[in-house]
């Protein structure tokens, strides 16, 4: 699968925000947290410049956790039906693998079932894992920070999709028949990964 090139200055603005955050996480020492702020200030500033997001948007997207700075975690499912893949409709009309950011008490297995149920009105059981992805090394754009992609195989055990304030519809697809999808969550490449993980029963999980 090829892996998406980010530019080097994004690289460059989102390794100086993970320095000021570890700096502002384990220095004790007032003058050495005021330059991390302003070290953190910076790559906002920059990042605003290179994007034109304002400033204030940057900063609530970028600068707004504390502690170590580690990658998010999103789980997504993937669900078969007759040699099709179950997709949902959002609401700006793309369509998605059912999935979401893992909540805290979540675990990975919990956390794709749980999402399921919302988007989707199904009750799955997560029952093997496809993969594990950095986000930004296959999905465009790529984001001011680092996200851990995992996508789970699951087994539909009942329910019946009901429109929530996340997904208009559902509808199982064709690998050769996608609508149009929200590529910054799920791409053509890793949908013809779920569907050969589907299909392998001895599949070895891709991880980057």
């Amino acid at each position: 699968m090829e892996k998406v090139s980010q530019p080097n200055w994004l690289n460059w603005i989102k390794e100086l925000q993970f320095i000021a955050q570890a700096g502002l996480t384990y220095t004790r020492d007032d003058f050495d947290k005021e330059r991390f702020e302003r070290i953190r200030d910076i790559a906002a500033e920059m990042m605003s410049e290179a994007t034109d997001l304002p400033l204030g948007k940057v900063k609530n997207l970028f600068c707004n956790e504390e502690g170590f700075q580690t990658p998010k975690l999103d789980t997504r499912a993937a669900i078969f039906q007759q040699g099709k893949i179950l997709l949902v409709k959002e609401r700006n009309g793309k369509w998605s693998l059912p999935g979401g950011w893992v909540d805290v008490l979540e675990t990975i297995k919990t956390n794709t079932e749980k999402e399921v149920k919302e988007e989707a009105g199904l009750d799955v059981e997560a029952v093997r894992l496809i993969a594990v992805q950095d986000r930004n090394h296959h999905n465009d754009p790529p984001y001011a920070y680092n996200v851990c992609k995992v996508f789970m195989l699951c087994e539909l055990k009942g329910g019946a999709f009901v429109p929530n304030i996340e997904t208009l519809e559902s509808c199982y697809f064709d690998l050769d028949e996608l609508p149009p999808l929200a590529t910054e969550k799920n791409n053509q490449a890793q949908l013809a990964m779920c569907f050969r993980a589907y299909q392998d029963p001895g599949w070895q999980v891709l991880f980057d």
